[in-house]
């Protein structure tokens, strides 16, 4: 049989055997063997415990200390049945009662209660205290050190697997100190019931002794309290070796090293302190009535420890090297400094003091987490990688507000109060809060304190939590703003990396026919008007044939979304039909005859008060449409469409203008729900 079969079988067989001991009789000699294993696994434990680097290596200590305490105790309820019915309870608890005691009760009992005193009242004591704050200590530091990842990754000083990795030690080392806490209440409690098992032993051996055996008095006493005196041995030795385990794996403080390398680095590192040590070893052995070869060889190894210690001196060169190196390193005023100083982040969300606390490990507090994952989404849905989101802390703005810059620049801001919940709906009043506007879809709401969540949830309101409103929010922000994030160099990303799978596309148009900074022009286009550019093979085809004839850049982006087809209007498609609000065909005419061209595309000559008619009739049908639960576009000739589109940006950022032929391309059923005209109403339907 494999080894790997055997090592997973091991502890659950000797859990059994464990529960098999408290009932089963063992003869003495098993015993003695169970005894001797007790005591070397004890000894085991304790060396590996001052060997281990760091207190995680040896995370199994707690479950271990579980099941040698349950072990230890097998024993002793076995020794006692050995004890009080035969009187004999194998050769080593035998030999402790009478060689290592030496054959008296007092001795054995006096030896017994101070390894209980020193297990239980100092080393037991002084390891659940440890173990209790280094646990709470580690557990408040959690947020702390998860910020300090997710910044590190958000900076692109580690990548995922490292940033999973250290998360993961995290939470592994506040596991296995939440559970030293537990595990040093089994060493307590292990130290109490040893001391009430001798009691046991001690009466009812000599009652047994006396009723049973028909033994006198003194020879049942002197009998079966050596007895229990080594049985108390035998399990208080191996009970102590674990405690002091236990108090060497909480106190352990550093990761330099195992125990004595780091004790033997450390201790040494003075020699002024050697140098006194050892004379006042040397001088305590000149006093009268004081033995002189002890101190006089203590000293003497001190001071020869003290001569192989590093000098003074020593400690301060090395300290020169780095320091002359931190003198070639530039300074804080250096060009190269002051440059990456003034460096720009592409995205940043700033977040009040208060606001900190958004960034942890629960599924309502890990903002950063759902950064990563709102990155992956609009990679999936636009086609472009957002670049990593700097998050830091801000003193300038306002309690429980944030903001998100783009290149530097604030483009939104919010709040969210630290405690609460956003209710959104209409009928909030007998919610307590002010009013507020959701700040994605201009819905009312109200933040309310988060223990008030089932009885807004009751009253029909819907609840978000803090960081599903700012990733939210961030996420439009990021929709909007997606021609500002898209640089020359991601373009060159994405450009190679279509090479690798069409490589014929990419060859046929750059360099060939447009350079990079007009395809980048391109794709900025597409992005504004919220068109996906993830069909990248599709839309450098389309360019490659207009580029052949033109490199106008309005041309250009027409040119790809027609490449694109039926990927315009699917989005917009609800239940297989399309609904769409049409121009009047006077109105269209007319707009058509005002069509111009410049430089900077083509615009629409209207007049002012027309156009202003037009855009609010516009927004009535959306708003009509929109409570009902409707997404509408607006369709117009494609001679007009690019020039359209920026008029009604103006009014209408969030409507998409689609030509005739891009709605005709979905194949869905088109339902016309209004028609914009020059009368003063609007003709609309549901």
């Amino acid at each position: 049989m494999r080894s790997r079969p055997i090592t997973q079988l091991a502890v659950p067989a000797g859990v059994v055997g464990i529960v098999l001991l408290l009932v089963v009789p063992l003869p003495p000699q098993v015993l003695d063997v169970l005894i001797a294993i007790n005591i070397a696994g004890s000894l085991v434990v304790l060396l590996t415990a001052m060997t281990v680097r760091k207190p995680l290596d040896f995370s199994v200590f707690p479950s271990l200390v579980l099941v040698l305490t349950l072990f230890r105790l097998g024993l002793n309820v076995a020794s006692t049945r050995l004890v009080l019915r035969d009187g004999y309870a194998g050769e080593v608890i035998g030999a402790f009662g009478h060689f290592v005691v030496g054959g008296s009760l007092v001795i054995g009992l006096v030896i017994f209660l101070i390894l209980v005193v020193i297990q239980f009242v100092v080393i037991t004591n002084g390891a659940g205290r440890v173990a209790e704050v280094g646990a709470r200590f580690t557990l408040d530091a959690m947020p702390g050190k998860q910020m300090a990842i997710d910044a590190d990754l958000n900076a692109g000083l580690i990548d995922d697997d490292e940033a999973r990795r250290r998360r993961a030690e995290v939470a592994a080392e506040a596991d296995f100190y939440g559970a030293m806490d537990g595990g040093t209440k089994f060493v307590k409690g292990d130290a109490i019931a040893g001391i009430i098992i001798t009691v046991v032993n001690l009466v009812g051996g000599m009652v047994i002794g006396m009723v049973q055996m028909g033994m006198p008095l003194g020879d049942a006493l002197e009998h079966y309290s050596l007895l229990t005196v080594g049985d108390g041995l035998v399990t208080q030795i191996p009970a102590l070796l674990l405690a002091v385990s236990t108090g060497i794996v909480v106190t352990r403080a550093t990761a330099d090293g195992d125990l004595s390398t780091a004790a033997a680095g450390q201790l040494t590192q003075s020699r002024t302190a050697l140098l006194v040590g050892g004379a006042a070893a040397v001088a305590m052995a000149l006093l009268p009535a004081i033995p002189k070869i002890p101190f006089l060889l203590v000293g003497c190894v001190l001071l020869l420890l003290a001569q192989r210690a590093p000098r003074p001196g020593a400690e301060d060169d090395a300290a020169a090297a780095p320091a002359a190196g931190a003198a070639l390193a530039p300074s804080p005023d250096s060009p190269e400094q002051l440059i990456e100083q003034m460096r720009v982040h592409a995205l940043e969300i700033q977040l009040a003091p208060d606001l900190v606390t958004l960034v942890g490990t629960e599924p309502e507090h890990d903002l950063l987490g759902r950064v990563r994952g709102l990155r992956r989404k609009i990679a999936m849905e636009l086609g472009i990688v957002v670049p990593p989101v700097r998050t830091r802390d801000s003193v300038d703005l306002p309690r429980a507000t944030y903001a998100v810059l783009v290149a530097g620049v604030e483009v939104g801001r919010g709040t969210a109060p630290a405690g609460r919940v956003l209710a959104l709906g209409d009928d909030l009043a007998a919610l307590p809060g002010s009013p507020v506007t959701e700040p994605v879809f201009g819905l009312p709401g109200k933040w309310v304190p988060a223990e008030l969540r089932h009885t807004a949830e009751l009253s029909g309101a819907t609840v978000v939590d803090r960081v599903s409103v700012l990733v939210t929010h961030l996420g439009a922000l990021i929709a909007e703003n997606a021609p500002r994030l898209l640089t020359r160099e991601d373009v060159r990303v994405l450009t190679d990396g279509l090479k690798a799978v069409n490589p014929s596309a990419v060859e046929e148009l750059v360099p060939a026919l447009l350079s990079l900074g007009e395809v980048q022009r391109v794709l900025q286009g597409l992005l504004a008007e919220q068109v996906s550019v993830r069909d990248l093979g599709r839309i450098y085809e389309g360019l490659a044939l207009r580029a052949r004839t033109s490199t106008d850049p309005e041309g250009l982006v027409e040119a790809a979304r027609a490449s694109l087809g039926p990927a315009l209007a699917a989005p917009h498609v609800q239940e297989g039909v399309l609904r769409a609000i049409t121009l009047d065909p006077l109105l269209e005419q007319s707009l058509v005859e005002g069509l111009r061209t410049g430089e900077a595309g083509s615009q629409l000559v209207v007049e002012p008060s027309r156009l202003e008619a037009m855009l609010y009739r516009l927004r009535a049908l959306v708003a009509e449409s929109e409570t009902q639960g409707r997404t509408v576009v607006l369709a117009c000739a494609p001679a007009i469409r690019p020039a359209l589109r920026r008029l009604v940006a103006m009014g209408l950022p969030r409507l998409p203008v689609l030509s005739y032929p891009e709605i005709t391309a979905a194949g869905a059923t088109v339902d016309a729900v209004g028609v914009v005209n020059d009368a003063p109403a609007v003709a609309a339907r549901g």
